[in-house]
């Protein structure tokens, strides 16, 4: 087969592994940006009225549009993969080193870097520390749903990606909190612990609950028929809710936005960075470990790519709609699948060299 005609097989294979959502969420992502900041504009009395829809700090239109974003995506995971830990042992200590001990440090230490000092000039000075926050909180949880896209269009190991999802999920659970209120607490930044335990309650451990009690459900009642027809029908309705979800946050953005529209780009940076860092981190471990391609490949993206949804709604339970924190978690969203995209291309086109030094190390 010819260079092209590689090219062009691997390009059909990205196109059906990432439905029409979702290979274009950066553009639709924009147009909620646009959406939102207009509407908001337009309406600021009905934006005002939806924030005011609070029941004990939760504002209960974002809580109806989290769930439907989350549930989805939990019902994919399957804690029974958990027994395949073992057989990829190496694969999964560099996932959990780097998902763990790296990544939520190491996007703390470039936001200080990149917010808090080199773009301190450029960016508004009350939301210096806000931003630093929703960037914590973007990093302080793997992700859960895209990582399959990203390891079927690496060839990666099925039972290792289902294993290594189900695995920091359940961490999740335990680690999110201490990690947030940790970094949060050496930024000086005030940690509402009752608002942070809540959010891990709400949109952690409920919908982990109610998907594995679904998807139990549909396995008794019609197999794995019944539940691959289930998440095909729910994934449009993840992302609408996730679309949803922005424009409301654009809606309460909007002045910020226009009067510092230079903000979002410099909170790129840090996001972009922190992305091909920890993904040549484990992509690189892997390879010293001896781990098979079809291992490191998951590995180093679940360890580059971040559990959004889950971000952008402890941001707006902690700090509100308006807050700098929110809005890092959605520039998070909007560079995702380009930035993503172009790290399964490094890493498919890297195979070879990968083989050669993994083999040496085995």
């Amino acid at each position: 087969m010819s260079a092209s005609s590689q090219a062009d097989a691997a390009s059909r294979e990205r196109k059906s592994a990432l439905g029409t959502f979702e290979r274009y969420l950066t553009v639709w992502v924009a147009l909620c940006i646009v959406a939102g900041i207009a509407l908001g504009a337009v309406l600021p009395g009905f934006f005002h009225g939806l924030g005011g829809l609070e029941v004990a700090q939760v504002n209960i239109p974002v809580a109806v549009l989290i769930w439907l974003m989350i549930v989805p995506m939990l019902l994919r995971v399957d804690f029974t993969a958990m027994g395949q830990v073992a057989r990829h042992w190496r694969g999964m200590a560099v996932t959990l080193g780097v998902n763990w001990l790296v990544k939520p440090f190491s996007m703390a230490l470039l936001g200080w870097l990149f917010i808090g000092w080199l773009f301190r000039p450029w960016l508004p000075a009350g939301q210096i520390d806000s931003y630093i926050a929703g960037l914590v909180l973007l990093a302080a949880a793997p992700c859960t749903a895209m990582v399959f896209v990203w390891s079927r269009l690496t060839d990666g190991e099925p039972n290792f990606t289902l294993s290594q999802v189900a695995l920091n999920d359940a961490i999740m659970v335990i680690a999110f909190a201490p990690i947030v209120g940790l970094l949060l607490g050496l930024s000086s930044i005030t940690v509402p612990w009752n608002t942070l335990l809540l959010s891990v309650v709400l949109y952690i451990i409920v919908p982990l609950v109610a998907a594995q009690l679904w998807r139990r459900s549909l396995l008794a009642s019609g197999g794995e028929a019944a539940l691959a027809q289930t998440l095909k029908a729910l994934g449009p309705v993840s992302l609408v809710a996730l679309l949803a979800t922005l424009v409301l946050l654009f809606g309460f953005q909007g002045q910020q936005i226009l009067a510092q529209p230079l903000v979002i780009l410099l909170l790129a940076v840090p996001i972009i960075i922190q992305v091909y860092f920890n993904a040549g981190i484990a992509y690189l471990l892997n390879r010293q470990c001896g781990s098979a391609h079809s291992v490191a490949g998951p590995s180093a993206l679940i360890g580059a790519s971040n559990f959004f949804e889950l971000a952008v709604a402890a941001a707006i339970s902690l700090f509100g709609f308006e807050s700098g924190a929110a809005l890092a978690t959605v520039v998070g969203v909007l560079v995702e699948v380009p930035v993503m995209l172009s790290v399964v291309a490094i890493v498919m086109r890297s195979r070879a060299w990968y083989d050669r030094g993994a083999r040496r190390a085995a």
